[in-house]
């Protein structure tokens, strides 16, 4: 099993780069912020995870062992391959996918080229309790967008909202419009209580769209 290579670095291309250790030039396969750190002819080292398939083994390469470590557990997730798990990895670093699971936020998967919403419900699931915030900084780019990552709940009320058979725009709107009226949900972050609230006040709406139908 071969961990890290260091060397020369022969080539870099768009997804891939070549580093030649004793003599023998080995191919990796990489993000775009990995690459970005090896330099044509000079020195260069990566970890790697090798990916065993009846015809082939590929070489991924990292440039730290916490962004290895997520590929190996993403890897795991039925239905993400060895590229899938790269390419969620050149959208977030490595603290940003451990929020997303964590947090519940399959939305932020879904901005990965190649995930739909099935998917990323299913990369949630299986990754909750497998991968855990670290606390570590995050490039600001690679930061989940939305507020779910600092409210973790959002998420979970969504899901729940949109199975109910609520549009997701309609969901979003009535959580939105729940936290300005009752702001202490907020910070309490208890989901069944947001939650109820939420179905609360679109019961609310409902009832004036009635009403108002009525009187017309």
């Amino acid at each position: 099993m071969i961990s890290s290579l260091t060397g020369t670095v022969e080539s870099v291309g768009l997804n891939h780069a070549v580093i030649a250790v004793s003599g023998v030039g080995l191919r990796f396969a990489a993000t775009p912020q990995t690459l970005a750190g090896l330099h044509l002819g000079e020195s260069g080292r990566v970890l790697t995870s090798m990916v065993v398939r009846e015809d082939a083994l590929t070489l991924y390469g990292f440039a730290s062992e916490d962004e290895r470590d997520v590929f190996e557990v993403l890897i795991g997730v039925s239905g993400v391959g060895p590229r899938l798990a790269l390419a969620v990895l050149a959208v977030y670093d490595p603290e940003a996918v451990r929020i997303a699971a964590s947090s519940g936020d399959d939305r932020a998967f879904t901005k990965v080229s190649g995930i739909g919403p099935k998917g990323a419900r299913r990369i949630v699931l299986e990754l909750a309790d497998k991968l855990t915030p670290t606390g570590a900084p995050m490039a600001e780019s690679s930061e989940v967008s939305g507020s779910s990552s600092s409210t973790p709940w959002r998420g979970q009320v969504l899901e729940a909202l949109t199975g109910l058979g609520w549009t997701e725009k309609d969901a979003e709107k009535a959580v939105k419009d729940t936290m300005s009226a009752e702001p202490e949900l907020e910070e309490s972050g208890d989901v069944a209580g947001v939650l109820k609230a939420t179905l609360r006040h679109l019961g609310q709406g409902q009832s004036a769209r009635s009403s108002g139908r009525k009187s017309s």
